[in-house]
């Protein structure tokens, strides 16, 4: 649950501590998880051609990561209420830490069911992260300033997902012979066990290091939250209904619907841009190209943070909403390396919709920001969807599948231009009188 902090200075102090020290320390947090969730983007096609997976079974692999989201988000926020946040956060690094390491058997042996165990462990790790992170960063500093700390953590997740493909392409797909062979390329069962072996050293990489940030913050001198104001609001909202706020209310389905098309395209891009009739490139190259991809959305939510500060946030969504649209239209009914960038542009699309959603999914709801937050973040589920896509890729073709995509990007542009008007903008009151009408 979300704390704020009545002893909040705003000289850039927390009860007399000085926060950008923390900050950086909580940076190299969203860092990690955007880099370990990205490199599954690397660990798809791998595991495809290992176990020689079907595109319904690839895409489980990511639908079991995010349902990690919906199973460990209640238990994460309960149990950072019994620990606080500190030993959550670092309580989440070692459980990503065990995830990590559980990928060096499942690799031995090999096995599919115990490699969706230790992906799903890791994951409950990252949730775990996620509730007590964002809420962290937004309470440490000066309220005014909230949204430039979340912004600037942010862009350290994107850094992760920039620079994971390289990590990944390069200790896998490249180290691999189904990763540095064209599709369709038949490989032996010696090769396949060879192959399935190559996760096993970038996995004990990034647990060492999930350890060294965990040992780190343990012994970390981070600020404390209060709890006044906690109890002040759980006594306001008793009385107040978050389902009479239509931008929650729409809000929720849009981070649920926006993350079907998120990662559905970041997963099915290798295996979309090797097929012979669009860029004929083996996997191990294709990784390259998914860098684009995610450095899109790096530059896209740079720019789009800029764009916010001058027009109204709505529109700005309504606008790379309707961006990544056409482009996704182009990557479902086009061929050729133009389908390829067509898929790479959308990045740029979406890179704003996560945070455009959130902000405009808890405007004006003051007392009830709290559990409004905490069903935006269980929204982020909505990637475990991703399978309906794979099974749609199986029984139409991998193209044809990115039409669920268009679909789910025409939601967010509806969502941008009528569903996140609050009630108090449909009703011309103030968000006060809003609140009040809602009990």
């Amino acid at each position: 649950m979300v704390e704020t902090n009545p002893g909040i200075a705003p000289q850039g102090t927390v009860a007399g501590v000085r926060y950008g020290p923390a900050l950086a320390l909580l940076a190299s947090l969203f860092f990690m998880w955007g880099f370990i969730t990205v490199i599954n983007n690397t660990l798809l096609p791998h595991l495809r051609s290992v176990f020689d997976l079907n595109y319904t079974q690839t895409t489980l692999i990511e639908s079991v990561w995010f349902i990690a989201y919906f199973v460990a988000s209640i238990p994460s926020a309960k149990l950072i209420q019994r620990i606080g946040y500190k030993p959550a956060l670092v309580t989440g690094l070692c459980v990503m830490a065990v995830g990590a390491l559980g990928m060096v058997p499942a690799a031995q042996i090999p096995s599919f069911e115990v490699t969706l165990v230790a992906l799903f462990v890791i994951a409950s790790g990252i949730t775990l992260l996620q509730v007590a992170a964002n809420p962290y960063v937004a309470v440490i500093g000066p309220p005014e300033s909230s949204e430039s700390r979340l912004t600037l953590v942010q862009a350290f997740n994107s850094m992760g997902t920039f620079f994971a493909p390289y990590f990944g392409g390069y200790l896998i797909l490249s180290r691999t012979v189904g990763g540095t062979s064209l599709e369709g390329t038949q490989l032996t069962e010696a090769e396949r066990l060879a192959d399935a072996q190559a996760t096993q050293l970038p996995y004990v990489m990034v647990a060492v290091v999930l350890l060294a940030i965990a040992l780190v913050i343990w012994r970390s001198n981070l600020p404390a939250l209060g709890s006044a104001t906690r109890r002040v609001s759980k006594e306001a909202r008793k009385k107040l209904s978050l389902w009479k706020h239509p931008n929650l209310v729409f809000g929720v389905p849009a981070i649920f619907i926006y993350l079907i098309a998120e990662i559905g395209v970041a997963n099915l891009f290798i295996l979309f841009v090797i097929q012979p009739d669009i860029a004929g490139i083996t996997p191990a190259v294709a990784a390259n190209y998914l860098v684009l991809l995610w450095g899109g959305m790096m530059v896209g939510r740079f720019a789009g943070a800029y764009l916010m500060r001058r027009y109204n946030a709505r529109h700005v969504l309504a606008a790379f909403a309707l961006f990544a649209m056409l482009v996704m239209i182009g990557a479902a009914t086009l061929h050729g390396p133009v389908a390829m960038w067509c898929l790479i542009l959308v990045g740029l699309g979406h890179s704003i919709m996560f945070p455009a959603i959130f902000a405009l999914g808890i405007k004006g709801l003051g007392p009830l920001t709290e559990e409004a937050s905490g069903l935006l973040i269980m929204a982020i589920a909505g990637g475990a969807l991703v399978v309906v896509q794979g099974w749609l890729a199986d029984s139409y073709g991998l193209q044809a599948s990115f039409w669920l995509t268009v679909a789910c990007e025409v939601y967010v542009l509806w969502y941008a231009l009528v569903g996140s008007r609050t009630r108090a903008e449909k009703e011309g009151i103030t968000e006060e009188d809003a609140l009040q009408a809602s009990a």
